[in-house]
C-alpha cells in the first residue's frame, strides 16, 4: 500500500513541479522555496523542540524568509539576515527559560534549524537565477531522483553488507552503488535531452558529487530522526512521510550544484 501511495503522489506532484519549474518564473519559485523553508523548518522543530511549539512556529515563519535575501546576490543583506534570526533567538532562551539546564541545547537547535533549513534550500534560488538554471535545477533533481530509485531498488534486490546500520539499519553498500550508478545514468540522459550544453565530463563530475551528497544528505537526516525518536519527519506527504523526508538530499546536493555551475561551468 505504501508503494502504491509513494506512486500515486509522484503521479501528481511531479508534473505540477515540472510546470512550476518551467513556466513558474524566478520570484513565483522562490515563492515555492519559501513555503518549502517554512515546512521544513515546522517538521524540524516539531522533532528537536516539541515542547517549544509557539516558539517554533514563529521561527519557523521567520526563518522561511531567509531565502529572500538571496535574491539579492548581496552577502552583506544575507549577514543581516542571519543576525536578525540569531540574536532575537538567542535573547528569547535567555528570557524563556524552560530548564536552564537544557537551556544550551535548545539554543543550539534552535538556530541549527535556520542553517540546516533555508539556509542549504536557498541555494535553489540561487540556482535558478544562474544561466542555463531551469536546466540545473532539474539536473540536480534528476540525479537526486534516479539516485534515491536506483538505491531502491538495488538495494532491496542485491543488498547485503549494511552502510552505516547505527544510522539506517536499512541502507546497504550495494543500494548506495546502485544509487550512485542512478545518478550518473540520469546526468548523461539529461545532457543528452534537456541540457546539451553540459559537456559528458560536467555529467560525470555532477552525477557523482551530488549523488555522493544526496546520499550524505539523506543519512544525515536519519541520524536526526534517530536522535529526536522520530521515524519521519512529518506525515504531510501521503507514502512519503514529511517535506524534509523527500528534502534530505536535495538539502546538501543543491549548494554544490550552485557552486559548480557558478565557479566551473560558468568560467569556461
Amino acid at each position: 500500500m505504501t508503494i502504491k501511495k509513494r506512486i500515486l503522489t509522484a503521479a501528481v506532484a511531479l508534473p505540477l513541479l515540472i510546470l512550476l519549474i518551467l513556466h513558474g518564473g524566478y520570484f513565483l519559485f522562490c515563492g515555492f522555496i519559501i513555503l518549502l523553508s517554512f515546512l521544513g523548518l515546522t517538521e524540524f522543530y516539531r522533532m528537536a523542540l516539541p515542547e517549544r511549539g509557539p516558539e517554533g512556529m514563529a521561527a519557523s515563519l521567520a526563518g522561511a524568509l531567509l531565502p529572500l535575501a538571496l535574491l539579492f546576490h548581496d552577502p552583506l543583506r544575507l549577514l543581516f539576515a542571519v543576525m536578525l534570526l540569531v540574536i532575537p533567538s538567542c535573547l528569547l532562551f535567555l528570557f524563556r527559560i524552560r530548564d536552564i539546564r537544557q537551556s544550551a541545547g535548545e539554543t543550539a537547535l534552535f538556530l541549527m534549524g535556520f542553517l540546516y533549513v533555508p539556509l542549504l534550500l536557498g541555494h535553489l534560488v540561487l540556482l535558478r537565477g544562474v544561466q542555463f538554471g531551469v536546466q540545473w535545477i532539474f539536473l540536480l533533481l534528476v540525479i537526486v531522483m534516479a539516485g534515491d530509485t536506483g538505491a531502491y531498488f538495488t538495494g532491496s534486490r542485491f543488498g547485503r553488507r549494511k552502510l552505516y546500520p547505527i544510522v539506517s539499519p536499512n541502507k546497504s553498500v550495494e543500494g548506495a552503488l546502485g544509487g550512485l550508478a542512478g545518478s550518473v545514468a540520469g546526468a548523461v540522459i539529461a545532457r543528452f535531452t534537456f541540457f546539451p550544453e553540459l559537456t559528458l565530463v560536467d555529467a560525470l563530475v555532477t552525477a557523482l558529487l551530488l549523488g555522493i551528497l544526496g546520499q550524505l544528505g539523506d543519512l544525515f537526516e536519519s541520524l536526526l530522526k534517530r536522535s529526536f525518536g522520530v521515524k519521519d519527519s512529518g506525515t504531510i506527504i501521503p507514502g512519503h512521510g514529511g517535506i524534509l523526508d523527500r528534502l534530505d538530499s536535495v538539502l546538501f546536493a543543491a549548494p554544490a550544484a550552485f557552486y559548480y555551475a557558478l565557479f566551473i561551468f560558468m568560467r569556461r
